[in-house]
């Protein structure tokens, strides 16, 4: 057939014209997908049986959302009345809406769009030809950024002959090529002088002896610009959540306090994962850590929210080793420091 040829070529092009490296979801992205259909025919069509279908689609997302797919399936396994084989084929062009956001696990969809089926309605007498108008819906199972399991069902109403007919579906698919976002380059952080013996002054020291602990220095252990004050912070989250634990409330008063002390702070919120997971879902887990610690730096203790922003690094900034498991726990925080002119 022309048609399954012409889209067999299609899906080929595209397949060899993606860089495997530019794997991505979002806006731009290409899904090619393999996918097996069971069709319930109307009563008024004298088979003995429903039909088994088995196609393949590709897909192209002209937003983040909406995706436009051409489809092209065969049928098989169905017999007339009278006994005689039926086959025939189906080719669709749909529109899909997906629910929730890229790199998201899981994203729900529906459907509509129109099909043509060539079918051999009266056995080997000649083939039959309609027009159908498909609306469904379903939801699609990402297991990595690119790879990802669809169950869906469609219902089509036959424009020429007024009856409708369900189809129930399952696929696998991949994701090629969407508008990924490189991750933020690593932002280097100031130096700060240490204080191991407790004695109020950075160790080591040599040309200002008296600089105050835990204040920016400059290369010489110096205060950089002015004698700064800091208070740092860094609550953990247990794997897979972006609720603050109580043991961590203590720790975010304390930075709620010193902002209060000096009002003419702010700070940014910093969330970060470890890297089990896609890297799209963890760069949203991070985004909701942070945006947990600025709730309650806000709205428990009351720091204006203008002061305070938040932002997610996903798992681009570890600090330990994502191999071990006390590595990963470790790498699940989120950080903040405030600093201002000592008084």
């Amino acid at each position: 057939m022309k048609l399954k040829n012409t889209l067999g070529l299609a899906i080929g092009s595209l397949i060899a014209a993606t860089s495997i490296g530019a794997l991505a979801q979002g806006q731009g992205a290409v899904e090619i997908e393999g996918f097996a259909k069971k069709e319930y025919f109307d009563s008024t069509r004298n088979f003995k049986n429903d039909g088994n279908l088995f196609g393949g689609s590709v897909g192209y997302f002209l937003t983040d959302d909406v995706e436009l797919r051409l489809a092209y399936d065969e049928v098989h396994n169905v017999r007339s009345d009278s006994g005689q084989n039926i086959k025939g084929a189906n080719t669709a062009l749909d529109a899909l809406y997906h629910f929730n956001n890229p790199g998201d696990m899981l994203r729900p969809y529906v459907s509509a769009g129109f099909s043509d089926q060539s079918i051999d309605q009266n056995g080997s007498n000649g083939r039959d030809r309609s027009t159908f108008a498909n609306v469904g819906g379903g939801a699609k199972l990402y297991f990595t950024d690119n790879f990802y399991a669809r169950a869906g069902v469609e219902a089509q109403y036959n424009i020429d002959q007024g009856n409708t007919e369900w189809a129930p579906s399952v696929g696998i698919g991949v994701n090629f090529g969407g508008g990924s976002k490189p991750a933020p380059a690593p932002v280097p952080a100031p130096e700060v002088c240490s204080d191991s013996d407790n004695d109020g002054v950075c160790d080591n020291v040599d040309k200002c002896p008296d600089t105050p602990a835990n204040v920016t220095v400059d290369a010489d252990g110096c205060p950089a610009v002015a004698e700064v004050v800091r208070v740092e912070l860094d609550v953990k989250f247990d794997f897979d959540k972006s609720v603050v634990k109580p043991n961590s409330y203590g720790d975010i008063k304390n930075l709620a306090d010193f902002m209060k002390q000096y009002p003419s702070t702010s700070t940014t919120v910093e969330g970060h994962t470890d890297s089990v997971g896609p890297d799209a879902y963890n760069q949203k887990l991070s985004e909701r850590r942070a945006n947990a610690v600025k709730q309650v730096l806000t709205n428990q203790y009351g720091v204006e929210s203008s002061r305070v922003q938040s932002v997610g690094y996903g798992e681009s900034r570890p600090v330990a080793d994502n191999a071990t498991e006390a590595g990963r726990a470790v790498n699940r925080r989120v950080e903040a420091q405030v600093e201002a002119q000592a008084k």
